[in-house]
């Protein structure tokens, strides 16, 4: 992973936080597809500290914002896969997924080829995202 403010990769984390960190998935069911994870290595909700319970729902919220300004979807999915059995494809590492979605965003590709077809690239999407952050970041 690169830095902070590394504007050259979409692997990079934004926006910065002292205990969360939030990185495009390199697997997106959706265009806009984020993780936010904590810092440090938590397995389980209630391992987390009372402040990074906080920042960790701050941070949601400020990047639904973001993405409601940048790509306008019609809606989200907000999930967390606790436990191999339930999808988690980080084990012993809690995130959330922020899928941006919209009406009829769903395609036969998925069906025939287990293809998912995504309109931007995430190169594209992490430009957009990095030129917006400065005004969300200043609501928080």
């Amino acid at each position: 992973m690169r830095g902070r403010h590394d504007r050259r990769s979409p692997a990079g984390h934004y926006p910065p936080g002292d205990r969360s960190i939030t990185v495009l998935n390199r697997y997106p069911y959706n265009n806009g597809h984020l993780l936010i994870a904590p810092r440090r290595h938590v397995e389980r909700l209630d391992g987390l500290l009372p402040d990074e319970q906080l920042e960790l729902s701050q941070t949601l919220a400020q990047m639904v914002a973001l993405l409601e300004k940048v790509i306008q979807p019609q809606g989200f999915n907000l999930g967390l896969n606790l436990g191999r059995a339930a999808g988690a494809g980080l084990p012993g590492h809690l995130h959330w997924h922020i899928v941006p979605r919209w009406i009829g965003d769903t395609n036969f590709m998925p069906m025939l080829a287990n293809v998912n077809v995504i309109p931007q690239s995430l190169d594209a999407l992490w430009e957009l995202l990095h030129s917006a952050h400065g005004g969300i970041a200043s609501q928080a």
